[in-house]
């Protein structure tokens, strides 16, 4: 079992997905690109979906 305490932040992960503009709120560590696509693997599964133009920016 992991004990390492890993501290997050809310993000607002804004992007597009087959061209649609949506977003969805996360719990990231650095609010990095790589981290919410990583976010957004999860969220979307494995489907063939295609995710673009990625901004994530501390939620409110």
């Amino acid at each position: 079992m992991d004990t390492t305490r890993h501290d997050t932040t809310k993000f607002v992960i804004k992007y597009k997905l087959n061209g649609e503009r949506r977003f969805e709120f996360a719990q990231l560590q650095t609010g990095s690109e790589e981290e919410a696509r990583s976010a957004l693997e999860r969220i979307h599964g494995d489907a063939d979906d295609v995710i673009t133009d990625i901004k994530a920016s501390k939620a409110l």
